[in-house]
């Protein structure tokens, strides 16, 4: 990744870009948009992911990132060196939000900061492009969700397979019957962190340069330590999971592939079986969630054993007449047939494919992005709407909800509860660290 990029290669780099101009369009409140204007954003969260996104947005001319805002004063730096100090900057994401001359922003914080967020920008008439997971709580999706249609709001979660061309006609092959009943899929995170993992450390004082106070925001206050922030954040419960963190990816695309909705239950069975470190989630989890179509879904977190799980792709869909493994980002996909089992033809009941991606391996962050942005204009819902985000990212938050009191439980998906346990639904949202609330 470039750490300066120019105003020329700024131009450059997106010249081949398909930009979407369709009629002139007018928010509920906000910045009148009209077809030759240049998109201004504002980026929240500039480290890691934000840095991903900043350079994504960068490859479209038709968009100019006006404005940075990190609680850590040095990666804000850093950030803002790439634009050569041509945005504005802010520690407060509330002072960058509250700017009339910014048309959306992009949010790529911790995860328990998305929901107060995302709702702000949208009651600012902001347009949003938020990372996955959406949220941390389902009654933070929900209201998310709400916050983007009472304000006529574009919202695009980062679930960036959405943007994947391969992937829309897989999608569209499976739920139509290519590969028969899909009555199993499965996708797995494997990474071995054994033995140490993210490690153990002592609290201490925060450096100089991050504000920790607002890092943690509506979470309680707690000393700082190392393998928290900046990225470790993803194996504390408080602030992330990998079930969010990875899940959501893999589900969101088997919920996509299959046509479902939501899960009509839920089983999460795992813990801290092999890695010796502060984490507060498992390195060890499966997740089986079952929909009332009749097919299951399987997600694995396994960070005490890397190899494969597949004999290649990132996905498996196993239906009636043929497997289809995915291969990562949607870079292409393979089937293999199905021949017949016990008192069945043992013959094939297709013929193998192999179907590699048109133009090789594409950025799909970048076309998500451009999607976004056409969608700005033109009004509609992007690829991956807020309410899309809201039903992938519900799949993982009732899995770690169903970890944490250890129990099979009963989705309502209608009404979003528990049917059969109250100490569940007790845990579909909790109470803020005073003075944040959702707007």
């Amino acid at each position: 990744m470039p750490n300066r990029i120019s105003r020329r290669t700024f131009t450059k780099a997106g010249a081949a870009a398909a930009i979407g101009l369709g009629a002139l369009s007018k928010a509920s409140h906000g910045r009148t948009l009209g077809a030759n204007d240049r998109i201004r954003l504002g980026v929240i969260g500039v480290a890691n992911r934000g840095g991903q996104l900043i350079t994504a947005f960068l490859a479209h001319p038709d968009c100019q990132i006006a404005a940075l805002c990190d609680v850590d004063r040095s990666t804000l730096a850093q950030a803002d060196a790439r634009l050569e100090g041509k945005a504005e900057t802010y520690e407060d994401f509330r002072r960058l939000i509250d700017r009339d001359d910014l048309d959306a922003i992009v949010i790529a914080t911790p995860d328990h900061w998305h929901a107060i967020q995302t709702i702000d920008a949208c009651n600012a008439g902001k347009d949003v492009y938020v990372e996955k997971p959406l949220s941390v709580t389902v009654h933070e999706g929900r209201r998310m969700v709400e916050a983007a249609r009472r304000n006529s709001r574009v919202v695009q979660v980062g679930t960036h397979r959405r943007s994947s061309a391969l992937y829309a006609r897989l999608a569209e092959q499976t739920r139509a019957g290519k590969v028969g009943h899909i009555a199993v899929s499965r996708a797995y995170r494997l990474s071995n962190m054994s033995p140490e993992g993210i490690g153990r450390m002592q609290p201490k004082e925060p450096p100089k340069d991050l504000n920790w106070d607002m890092w943690l925001g509506p979470r309680p206050q707690r000393p700082y330590q190392e393998n928290i922030a900046p990225y470790k954040f993803r194996w504390w419960h408080l602030y992330s999971s990998q079930m969010g963190n990875w899940g959501v990816h893999y589900l969101d695309a088997i919920r996509w592939c299959t046509g479902e909705l939501a899960p009509s239950s839920v089983c999460a069975m795992g813990g801290r079986f092999a890695v010796d470190d502060d984490r507060t989630i498992p390195d060890t989890l499966e997740t089986v969630f079952e929909f009332a179509s009749g097919r299951l879904a399987i997600f694995g977190q396994y960070e005490a054993s890397g190899n494969r799980a597949f004999p290649v792709g990132e996905i498996e869909l196993r239906g009636t007449l043929g497997t289809v493994y995915v291969l990562p980002n949607g870079r292409g996909y393979e089937i293999e047939p199905e021949r017949g089992g016990q008192f069945q033809d043992r013959s094939p009941r297709m013929a193998p494919e192999k179907v590699q991606a048109e133009g090789g391996n594409q950025d799909l962050t970048a076309l998500h992005a451009r999607n976004f942005l056409d969608c700005m204009r033109s009004r509609e819902k992007p690829r991956a709407d807020v309410e899309i985000g809201h039903r992938s990212t519900s799949m993982s938050l009732i899995a770690n909800i169903s970890l944490a009191v250890g129990q099979r439980l009963e989705w309502d998906a209608e009404i979003e509860r528990f049917t059969n346990s109250d100490a569940a639904n007790a845990l579909l949202h909790y109470e803020y660290r005073k003075p944040w609330k959702l707007g």
